[in-house]
């Protein structure tokens, strides 16, 4: 086998990398380097990071370690007997790519994620090195997030908490018999019980002892999870049931949601081809709703048709349009719960307005410049000034905002 420069290695490794979905890097603790004494910053609120179109953060290195793998998960592009190139970064090399990139600004921090070599221990074993070279040898005060492997030591997993800034364990599949159908080496309770581990690990480092001193820091930007979605039969109901679950039982900040790429010779053994990327955004959509504007999953799920939710419009419109019985609220009375609910209202626009109406009446025209988006919210509100009539009501709202039907070609 020829040997691949670094560059060549780099191309391949991060193509590989595109499947992990766990980068965002929000909720860590403050270091800087303005002190003189190291390389890189991570303020508080999470590093400086841009998003792709689809959503994914692409401010991280985010690489493999190896795409090598003694796994043979039918849905994964690096199973053991795939017929893809192999190629594999030693130590060194993810430690020198990933200074040189913040060092030509390109990068804020390292996403690591790698194919289990030789066994779970020696692939997590490598991943700590280099996190740890980084941080005591390079000083690097950026931002890492370490792919960790369930089946690892417990201790390993404990020095990579120590490290990193947040550990991700992926659940793989929405339930544990896909797990054993489809990924048949990996255990959907030993996956869960590293997941208890970090949790438990976390609370941990956060409590003081009767001097007053704290434990070592771990992880302090939680962990996150993986669902690969459209790998499987689940619909949309089953996967955002188990996240919710997921969500309780472990304190997860993250529960990433990944369209599954068919692979051409294992496309045979799995029930669908894949989802269009839509159907991962909408499921995006409905976990916001579901941590941050108090929607229950059953209200989310019974606007879906089949279980699954609809592709042409976003779920707080879905359920909208099934309750119009409750709209148009008054956006100078209405109550909190109820102005969450209003399609084109974010969180930060109910909290302006709640605080602008206390002082004064607001108009349509206030409502617009406190960043509603009115093109959705409009038919859903009342202010002063402005009633929608029998728009909430009209047999074709849906299709007001659902994208027009497109002319099929035959050629």
């Amino acid at each position: 086998m020829a040997q691949r420069t670094i560059n060549e290695k780099l191309a391949i490794l991060s193509d590989a990398a595109k499947y992990d979905a766990s980068c965002a890097s929000s909720g860590s603790t403050k270091r800087d380097s303005r002190d003189g004494k190291g390389l890189g910053s991570n303020t508080g609120s999470g590093i400086c990071h841009s998003y792709a179109p689809d959503g994914r953060c692409i401010s991280l290195l985010k690489i493999l370690m190896t795409n090598f793998c003694i796994y043979d998960c039918v849905y994964c592009v690096n199973r053991v007997s795939s017929n893809v190139e192999r190629v594999r970064f030693s130590v060194d090399e993810v430690v020198k790519l990933t200074i040189d990139f913040y060092r030509r600004n390109y990068i804020e921090g390292l996403f690591l994620s790698s194919g289990i070599i030789r066994s779970p221990d020696k692939t997590m074993e490598d991943m700590v090195r280099i996190a740890r070279k980084l941080r005591e040898e390079e000083n690097f005060r950026g931002y890492i997030h370490l792919k960790t492997i369930p089946d690892a030591a417990p201790e390993l997993i404990a020095e990579a908490g120590r490290l990193a800034d947040r550990l991700s364990i992926n659940v793989e599949l929405p339930t544990d018999q896909a797990v054993k159908d489809y990924a048949p080496e990996k255990s959907p309770d030993q996956i869960r019980k590293a997941m208890a581990d970090v949790k438990l690990r976390s609370i941990a480092s956060k409590d003081r002892s009767h001097s007053g001193k704290r434990p070592p820091r771990f992880a302090p930007a939680g962990q996150s999870t993986q669902v690969i979605v459209g790998a499987d039969g689940a619909n949309d109901a089953t996967i955002l049931g188990q996240s919710t679950r997921l969500y309780g039982s472990y304190g997860l900040k993250r529960v990433y949601y990944s369209a599954f790429s068919p692979i051409p010779d294992a496309s045979s053994r799995l029930p669908l081809v894949s989802p269009p990327l839509q159907r991962e955004h909408r499921l995006y959509q409905a976990d916001w709703l579901l941590r941050f504007y108090d929607f229950r999953l059953d209200e989310i799920t019974d606007t879906a048709l089949g279980g699954n939710l609809d592709l042409e419009i976003d779920p707080k419109l879905a359920w909208a349009l099934a309750h119009r019985e409750g709209f148009p609220v008054d956006v100078n009375s209405a109550p909190r719960e109820m102005l969450l609910r209003v399609p084109g209202f974010g969180v930060k626009t109910v909290n302006r307005i709640i605080a602008t109406r206390r002082h004064r009446t607001l108009r349509y025209e206030d409502v617009a410049r406190l960043g509603a988006s009115l093109k959705k919210a409009r038919v859903f509100i009342t202010a002063q000034g402005w009633s929608p009539g029998g728009l909430t009501d009209s047999a074709d709202l849906r299709a007001r905002f659902a994208p027009p039907p497109e002319q099929l070609s035959l050629f």
